[in-house]
């Protein structure tokens, strides 16, 4: 399986070549911050997505950084510890064969918005939610 993704001015692509972890949103205060709302990202083994462009990379916490375009400000990879590197899922090109599984850091979420669906919802971090893959 191969996904494509680029940022809006195409500055930036790229490609993944192995299974997408379902789509998971995080209504953490940074990922609010970053985005103006909620971030929804998959992710995909590191060894298996190839970047064409020159993503800038901006440290967001002593553990992970986020990958967005230059030139025209496109948010495309969220970066931490582990073997996979999460890509927003706004950035993928066409269909995606993914769907959203749920949310963590509900407890964080902005109070101008519900969650109106009945998908998991984790106050903080939840590992079985952000490392299940398709």
């Amino acid at each position: 399986m191969k996904t494509y993704g680029s940022c809006l001015c195409g500055s930036i692509t790229f490609e993944a070549v192995g299974a997408l972890r379902p789509v998971i949103a995080c209504h953490c205060r940074q990922c609010r911050k970053t985005s103006g709302h909620h971030v929804a990202a998959t992710s995909v083994a590191r060894d298996e997505l190839t970047v064409n462009g020159s993503p800038v990379w901006f440290a967001s916490s002593e553990t992970a950084r986020r990958g967005f375009c230059g030139t025209c400000g496109s948010n495309l990879f969220w970066d931490g510890s582990g073997k996979n590197i999460s890509i927003f899922a706004g950035s993928i090109d066409g269909p995606t064969g993914v769907s959203l599984k749920g949310h963590i850091f509900c407890a964080d979420k902005g109070d101008y918005y519900d969650l109106g669906d009945d998908l998991p919802c984790a106050d903080q971090d939840d590992p079985e939610l952000t490392t299940m893959v398709r």
